[in-house]
């Protein structure tokens, strides 16, 4: 007499044996006799290197400067830029700046000033000074509801702090926005608007002739980018990141300048300024999900396959412990690798990050697609 065989539902295998349930799919669909089949299907049907579709909005919030909407998947994420004035007397240490080359005064290489020039020949980003002043301020909330871990009530967790420390990290290290477009000059260049109207001007005053004051750096505008996660299915930074990216692009700044008289910033009521955003770097994240099988007695644990799983949700990364992100620009014709980060194991070698580039250019054209 046999026993009887149990078969469970497919939800219900997952939820008690989560890895079984992943590795029987890709080992079972790379078995497959019929080779119209992919040589291996996930849980969630995507093949190994397949992501999930990318939407992108922009101008969701009607009080921002800057704004955007990112759905991966079933991973939504809101993207808020809001822009402050802030006066170089409020800055500890400020540097003054000369409009001349954009270098800091007193000779020397400006130290960390930039290593890049911008359209019509201005010159270095400022990387120290958007650094030093911190004129951009990223911040990641995870809501409540976006996924069950994330209860009410609780401090902002380990994820969401490191997700903002990554942001950071790469609006920097790519120069995304450059310093130039966040200063405030004591004098209006051109196509700056001097004579529009203005929040705070008082009536016109004559100035005394003869006096030229010395054009200077007044104010910095501070970008504070906010981001909520509205729900949650994995591969968070990837989300995060072009969200980012697409309200950046979005953003305008209102026109200020400097009023002598009243020794004070004042802006445009009307007149704005589009964010110079230089590029489009774009982030591809992978997680490599390993075989484990049990040796022989006293061997331990030995391993074996492993899958490079592509735009990992959220069940796929609690069962991978080896992930790789690459952000690559190939918006000048040529693709250039901004930033590799990898966490845990030993799998991925020099071979497989040289392969995932070419992965990470695909995407940067699906991502392209998006958000024109």
């Amino acid at each position: 007499m046999t026993a009887p065989t149990i078969k469970l539902p497919a939800p219900l295998f997952a939820r008690l044996s989560p890895h079984p349930f992943l590795l029987r799919n890709l080992t079972a669909t790379a078995a497959a006799a019929d080779p119209a089949r992919p040589p291996a299907a996930r849980t969630n049907g995507r093949g190994t290197n397949e992501t999930r579709p990318l939407h992108a909005k922009a101008s969701s919030l009607s009080h921002a400067h800057g704004s955007s909407l990112v759905r991966l998947g079933d991973t939504t994420v809101l993207c808020g830029v809001r822009a402050e004035l802030l006066p170089v007397e409020r800055i500890p240490l400020f540097r003054p700046v000369d409009r001349v080359g954009d270098g800091e005064r007193g000779g020397g290489d400006g130290g960390d000033g930039g290593d890049g020039a911008g359209e019509g020949g201005r010159a270095l980003l400022g990387r120290g000074e958007l650094r030093d002043y911190d004129l951009l301020v990223p911040n990641i909330e995870l809501a409540t509801g976006s996924a069950p871990q994330f209860l009410p009530g609780v401090p902002p967790t380990a994820l969401a702090q490191t997700l903002s420390t990554r942001v950071y990290s790469l609006l920097h290290s790519t120069g995304l926005v450059g310093v130039e477009d966040l200063r405030v000059w004591s004098k209006p260049g051109s196509g700056e608007g001097g004579d529009t109207e203005m929040e705070g001007a008082g009536e016109a005053q004559e100035v005394q002739e003869g006096v030229e004051e010395e054009d200077r750096v007044v104010a910095y505008w501070v970008l504070y980018i906010d981001l909520l996660f509205v729900s949650f299915d994995g591969n968070p930074f990837d989300a995060a990141w072009a969200a980012v990216v697409a309200a950046l692009r979005n953003t305008s700044l209102p026109v200020a300048r400097w009023d002598p008289e009243r020794e004070m910033v004042v802006c445009s009521r009307t007149e704005k300024r589009q964010l110079n955003v230089r590029g489009l770097p774009v982030a591809c994240t992978a997680a490599v999900f390993e075989e484990k099988e049990l040796g022989e007695v006293g061997t331990g644990v030995v391993e074996g396959r492993h899958w490079l799983l592509l735009d990992p949700d959220r069940l796929e990364e609690t069962l991978c412990r080896e992930a790789i992100t690459m952000v690559v620009d190939c918006s000048d014709g040529e693709t250039r690798i901004k930033s590799i980060e990898k966490q845990g194991g030993t799998t991925i070698g020099r071979e497989l990050i040289r392969g995932f580039a070419v992965i990470a250019e695909k995407r940067w054209k699906e991502v392209q697609g998006a958000m024109k």
